[in-house]
């Protein structure tokens, strides 16, 4: 009976099983920052410009990916984002100039687009139960932390007896792989009667005029502008911060004994523990306001950045704020796509949350740019650590005023 749906559907597995690996890949990104600038003598900069413009590719793609999918289904558009990660992955291998990394990115945030949350989410939205909805999408955001536990120690690991170039054509094989799990993946149009009588534009124009729409998509942009800019500059923060090796103890005696290490694993605990936060954002999401979730989700991401940034950085804070910040990480993005799928309704939850989600990744563009972009002036990442501290409060604040019931329809 549908009171008894299950919560693991083959549907959430395989949703589970491509994001995991997608952003295992684009987690590791970081790691990548030191060997390709003293390869070559880029500036910080230059790569940072990279995977900036992969960030802002993926937000532009990401409605484009979810509209994509609603017309002509789900599984074409994640064989489409597969295919066009791995060609952008296997050209940026090859890339020799700063531009040509750039321009190849762009391919890259289109294929994260295709293999990510915007498709992802809209697919395990509509396949799951409505009791069991925020915990199915809690689930699938935690699959993506799963990937970063590993993609970046492995990234780090790869580098030890490959080059950064042979390690991004594995990655791109890897991503590939994933497709052959898509016949598992046979997601319902799950629609109410009034929801299939609206059009896209309907929805759309619904939408643009609700100021809580606006306000979601305001939010949304701090998430990115943290998370990016973590993912591409911790590692190097930590390893120039720390010095180049750890002194003995606690550390050396699982392996890390140098702080390049460290800050890859930084990454893998912000990831581990961000399974756990997010799963219990899911539960949460069930039971309270996603509102005021979300403000306090953001509120203690600030003021734990900004502890971080007072206090002396030692490994063992690295540590600490890593579990704390991780438990904060993706636990905004069930309780963000739940909200777009409760005030809007599932037949264009792919198309809405994508236009939000173009925020979060304007938002990654500024954090992964001004972070190489202010080393390179100043020195050190001080500044845009404070913008993003300055961001994160203004999104603590404008949740507040969110209207959580839905919005009359537009009259035709």
């Amino acid at each position: 009976m549908q009171d008894r749906a299950p919560l693991i559907t083959p549907v959430l597995i395989v949703s589970a099983i491509i994001v995991m690996v997608a952003f295992a890949v684009r987690a590791s990104f970081g790691v990548f920052q030191i060997p390709i600038a003293n390869e070559f003598g880029w500036p910080r900069a230059e790569f940072s410009l990279a995977i900036a413009i992969q960030n802002l590719a993926w937000g532009i793609g990401q409605p484009i990916f979810g509209a994509f999918a609603e017309k002509m289904g789900d599984r074409l558009a994640i064989i489409l984002g597969a295919v066009i990660y791995a060609l952008g992955l296997v050209f940026s291998a090859f890339a020799i100039t700063p531009e040509a990394m750039q321009f190849h990115e762009i391919l890259v945030g289109f294929g994260i687009a295709g293999t990510g949350f915007g498709v992802i989410l809209a697919v395990v939205g509509r396949a799951a139960h409505p009791k069991h909805r925020s915990m199915s999408l809690a689930i699938a955001t935690a699959a993506g932390s799963a990937g970063q536990v590993f993609g970046a120690p492995v990234a780090e690991w790869m580098l030890t007896f490959m080059s950064w170039q042979n390690v991004f054509i594995t990655f791109a094989a890897a991503i590939l792989l994933t497709l052959l799990t898509l016949p598992m993946m046979r997601a319902p149009a799950v629609a109410s009667k009034a929801e299939l009588q609206e059009t896209m534009g309907d929805i759309l124009k619904k939408a643009f005029k609700d100021p809580s729409y606006t306000m979601i998509f305001l939010g949304f942009f701090s998430c990115g502008y943290q998370l990016a800019f973590m993912t591409a500059h911790f590692p190097a923060l930590v390893t120039e911060m720390c010095g180049p090796l750890l002194p003995g103890g606690v550390l050396h005696s699982i392996g890390i004994t140098t702080t390049s290490a460290l800050g890859a694993v930084s990454i893998s605990l912000i990831g581990l523990a961000n399974i756990a936060g997010t799963l219990l954002a899911g539960w949460a999401g069930n039971r309270w306001s996603k509102k005021y979730l979300l403000a306090g989700i953001y509120a203690g991401r600030t003021i734990a950045a900004a502890m971080f940034i007072l206090l002396p950085i030692t490994p063992m804070t690295v540590i600490v704020f890593s579990v704390v910040m991780g438990s904060l990480w993706l636990a905004t993005v069930p309780l963000t796509s739940g909200l777009v799928a409760h005030l809007y309704g599932l037949r264009y939850m792919g198309t809405l949350y994508g236009i939000v989600f173009f925020s979060h990744q304007l938002g990654g563009f500024m954090g992964v740019w001004l972070g190489g972009r202010m080393y390179d002036m100043y020195g050190s990442y001080d500044a845009v650590w404070w913008i993003g501290v300055a961001v994160g409060a203004f999104s603590a604040i404008v949740h507040l005023p969110i209207k959580e019931n839905r919005p009359e329809a537009v009259p035709a």
